[in-house]
């Protein structure tokens, strides 16, 4: 029995059930589908997918952050009409994370640079993942190239998690070139978001 591969590893919400989609449509005999993706979002996307076309899935962890999820095809869909599955890109909660500096907490800068990395990996293991992450004024040296929380908040975007970063900021800093996760925003939208969320939480 042939196994089709799909890597969708690091691809955000909802590429990593566009790939299965239409590696599906092109399997010509019963197989098996195999999509490799790096959050359990896409995992439950994946399920939700193959359950709406009454086929078996199942999954399993094989690293920190890797998955693996297998989809039984008896019979090849070929190009009949697929159900669109219901997807959740990012759990909602009504939760909002503002940084406004690259340093936790008063005392040793060095120490306060320690625990940032570690409040941004926490984030990410979260039962219930934010809506939204906001940085601002020295928060915003956090989603740049070299940043040491990149790689946590790279996995959160690819979670759902919006990813915004006062543009106004980064410009004062000389470093707007250098965003590398998310996207710029400006004081409306932040408090737009602020506003609307129905918690906020700030390290």
């Amino acid at each position: 029995m042939r196994t089709v591969v799909v890597n969708a590893v690091g691809e955000q919400c909802p590429i990593p059930v566009v790939k299965a989609t239409r590696a599906l449509r092109e399997m010509r005999e019963p197989g098996i589908l195999e999509i490799h993706v790096d959050n359990e979002i896409a995992v439950q996307n994946l399920a939700r997918m193959a359950a709406g076309h009454n086929l078996t899935a199942r999954w399993e962890k094989t690293g920190e952050r890797e998955y693996v999820v297998t989809v039984e095809v008896t019979v090849p869909v070929g190009e009949a009409p697929l159900e669109e599955p219901e997807m959740v890109c990012a759990p909602a909660c009504g939760l909002l994370v503002a940084v406004d500096t690259d340093v936790m907490g008063r005392g040793s800068e060095e120490l306060g640079r320690t625990l940032m990395k570690g409040f941004l990996f926490a984030v990410t293991q979260l039962p219930c993942l934010p809506e939204a992450m906001l940085f601002y004024n020295g928060g915003a040296k956090l989603t740049v190239e070299g940043s040491a929380s990149l790689e946590d908040l790279k996995k959160l975007e690819s979670q759902g998690v919006e990813i915004l970063t006062c543009g106004t900021c980064l410009n004062f800093y000389g470093l707007t070139e250098k965003l590398a996760v998310g996207s710029a925003t400006n004081m409306y939208a932040i408090v737009e978001k602020l506003a609307g969320a129905a918690r906020v939480i700030k390290p």
